[in-house]
C-alpha cells in the first residue's frame, strides 16, 4: 500500500491542473469534489454522499483512493451510471482493477506518474504507484482517444 492510501492518511489529494488541460472538456458533475477549490472543470459538484446521490451527465470521478477495496463501491456506481471519466491507481493485478477494466470503453495510464496537489496548491512526492483514467461511454473514450495523442498518456483497451 503506498503512503497516500494508509489507513488514516489523508485523502485531500487533487487532480493536477494539466490533466484537465489535456482532456478538454467540461464536465456536468464532479462526484468526489472536496469542499476547497479545485481544477475541475465542471459545472456542479457533489462533496457529500455521492455514492447515494443522483449522478446526472458527464462526469468527473476522482474518488477517495482509501483502503483495500475501498475504490469497489464507487467504481460500481461509475460503471452502472455509463458517462464519465474516472481516475484511479493503476492496480492492474488487483481484483477490483480487472474487474471493473472489462466493463469499461478504454483506459488510459498517466505517464510521466502524476504528482497530486495538496489543498494549499503545493505537488506531493512522485508516488510508488501509477494512475489511470477510465472512459465510460462514448463521449470518454473520444476524448481519452483525443488526450491520448498529447502523449500525457499510454493507451490501452480501445483508445486510440
Amino acid at each position: 500500500m503506498s503512503h497516500w492510501e494508509a489507513l488514516g492518511a489523508s485523502n485531500e489529494w487533487y487532480t493536477p491542473k494539466y490533466i484537465f488541460d489535456a482532456l478538454g472538456c467540461t464536465f456536468d458533475l464532479d462526484v468526489a469534489h472536496p469542499a476547497a477549490p479545485t481544477h475541475v472543470p465542471c459545472r456542479e459538484r457533489l462533496t457529500s454522499g455521492s455514492l447515494e446521490a443522483a449522478w446526472n451527465g458527464f462526469i468527473w470521478m476522482n474518488p477517495p483512493f482509501g483502503g483495500r477495496n475501498g475504490l469497489v463501491p464507487w467504481l460500481e456506481k461509475f460503471a452502472a451510471h455509463r458517462n464519465g471519466i474516472a481516475l484511479t491507481p493503476d492496480r492492474t493485478s488487483a481484483p477490483w482493477f480487472q474487474q471493473f477494466a472489462r466493463s469499461m470503453d478504454g483506459v488510459l495510464f498517466v505517464a510521466p506518474k502524476v504528482k497530486f496537489e495538496r489543498p494549499d496548491g503545493t505537488h506531493g512526492k512522485s508516488p510508488s504507484g501509477g494512475t489511470a483514467l477510465w472512459a465510460s461511454g462514448q463521449l470518454a473514450r473520444g476524448i481519452l482517444g483525443g488526450a491520448s495523442s498529447l502523449g500525457l498518456f499510454v493507451p490501452l483497451g480501445g483508445i486510440r
